[in-house]
């Protein structure tokens, strides 16, 4: 009994230094939205310029299957502009559903002139809504021309019951798009596909088991219940930052599941979650790396 006892406790403990040691996950949220147009191939290279781990993007499906970068299921009327440079109200934004148009007509509308009311510090430049092949392409390419490390990718799912075959493909469908293009590029091993919905992220591990997966979470029914909305242990819990705490972290570590919040914009945030131990941060500055 005394060295089974000894066992688990030299497990836990050579887990937690495990868990220690990993390097800081620096993730630019949607690119490195604070500064450059979200969710861009502009806002992917500055986010490596400043040395992220981890591209983080969302994912939308067009009219004709392909797969682009989104973070909205429309075109959100705040920053996207019509292709002759006027503005959308938000009705007209919301009625042009990306899964509603191909991608060639998508690919038109202006999503970074005007800049966006909420990031005042990001800049102003024309540009569209890639593919997500095409993203992939210039991060690799970028990061060789650079001598900069190979790019990680955490890609969400933007899937919801209401808008299945409304605003996006059923889960199914959806994944397996994702997956191909994925698979077609070759970097399926430096790939975290995260989600709120536990739908995408079954059909995920049913099709890659191994495939490295994330929870995204912003409810406060806390950790063992929104674990038991999935049939596996994800890779990562993925919560709102205000919901971390130390018992959360120590609980996911616990299990062997990293803890990566979102999304984290000021330096006192940052210093206080690292405190906690947290594995990475999912920020839209990246730029406040290094902590000063």
């Amino acid at each position: 009994m005394h060295k089974l006892l000894l066992l688990v406790s030299l497990f836990f403990a050579s887990s937690a230094t495990a868990q220690q040691s990993r390097p800081l996950d620096v993730q630019g949220h949607r690119g490195s939205r604070g500064l450059m147009p979200e969710n861009t191939i502009p806002a992917m290279r500055k986010a490596q310029d400043l040395g992220v781990t981890t591209l983080e993007m969302d994912v939308a499906i067009s009219q004709d299957r392909q797969v682009l970068l989104s973070h909205d299921p429309y075109m959100n009327a705040d920053f996207v502009h019509k292709p002759n440079g006027q503005p959308l109200t938000t009705a007209e934004g919301k009625a042009l559903r990306l899964y509603g148009l191909p991608y060639q007509e998508i690919r038109r509308y202006d999503v970074g002139s005007h800049g966006n009311p909420k990031f005042p510090r990001q800049q102003k430049l024309r540009t569209y809504k890639p593919l997500l092949a095409e993203v992939i392409d210039s991060a690799e390419s970028y990061a060789r021309r650079k001598h900069l490390p190979a790019p990680h990718y955490n890609i969400e799912t933007k899937t919801t019951e209401a808008g299945d075959n409304v605003l996006h493909p059923a889960p199914a469908e959806f994944v397996r798009l994702l997956l191909a293009v994925l698979t077609s590029k070759k970097v399926l091993d430096r790939v975290t596909i995260q989600s709120f919905d536990p739908r995408t992220l079954e059909e995920v591990h049913r099709a890659l088991p191994t495939q490295s997966t994330a929870l995204l979470v912003e409810n406060l029914q806390g950790l063992t219940a929104n674990l038991q909305r999935l049939s596996f242990r994800p890779t990562i819990y993925s919560p709102a930052y205000r919901l971390v705490t130390a018992e959360l972290v120590a609980d996911c570590h616990r299990q062997n599941i990293q803890v990566i919040p979102w999304t984290v914009n000021s330096a006192a945030d940052i210093r206080r979650l690292l405190g906690l131990q947290v594995d990475g941060i999912i920020t839209d500055y990246p730029n406040l790396f290094p902590l000063k």
